[in-house]
């Protein structure tokens, strides 16, 4: 997927399209033309995490059904199995490696809830739905890259740098032969209207800071 200017010069991503399924999307949209409904957050596949408690769940369980099978067929229990068994048997509750072992997989357990609970993908900005069956979503860099161009279009304005936040855009800009406040005055003008041009579902506000360039020497 081609991807478009960053901030800094370099590459950020395209806005993204995904179509829902068959009648999965709410009404069709009014002749007044309003909104189709809710435009919620992108939800992670996980695929990382999911895969690598599966590998590690699938792995253990091997192990275990090979040493069982083994003990079936006539064979001693491996050792480290047989260790297993005698440690949990003998150690107490409040021994220091059980509470710490505990408190591993409790927190484990923990991460795996909040991947489970939470979207994810904090750097896809989703935008207003237009149409019952298609979201689409903006990348934080690709929206940045926009309002900084804007702002670089603004009389006055040598350098702007945007970060791009979920409920705030953070602009920073040097004026060379402008008064600061009248650069500041224009900036405000213009982005808004370029956050608003954005179409996200959810305009984040903005903040403008102008400074003259440092002297140097």
């Amino acid at each position: 997927m081609s991807e478009p200017r960053d901030t800094e010069g370099g590459t950020g991503r395209l806005p993204v399209l995904e179509k829902e399924a068959a009648g999965a999307g709410p009404p069709p949209p009014s002749a007044s033309g309003a909104g189709t409904g809710p435009a919620g957050r992108f939800w992670s596949a996980r695929r990382v995490p999911a895969g690598t408690v599966a590998l590690l769940l699938l792995l253990l369980a091997g192990a275990f059904l090979y040493d069982v099978v083994a003990v079936r067929a006539g064979r001693s229990a491996l050792g480290w199995r047989r260790e297993l068994a005698g440690q949990l048997a003998e150690r107490p509750l409040d021994d220091t490696w059980v509470r710490v072992g505990a408190g591993v997989v409790a927190a484990l357990g923990l991460w795996l809830l909040a991947l489970a609970l939470t979207p994810g993908l904090r750097k896809l900005l989703p935008m207003r739905r237009t149409h019952p069956d298609v979201r689409a979503g903006l990348h934080r860099k690709a929206a940045a890259t926009v309002l900084r161009d804007r702002a670089m279009e603004v009389a006055g304005v040598r350098s702007a740098r945007v970060r791009m936040r979920r409920r705030k855009a953070r602009v920073r800009a040097l004026a060379h032969f402008r008064e600061p406040d009248d650069v500041r005055a224009d900036l405000d003008v213009v982005l808004d209207d370029a956050v608003r041009g954005l179409g996200l579902a959810r305009p984040p506000a903005v903040s403008v800071r102008v400074a003259r360039p440092g002297r140097k020497g």
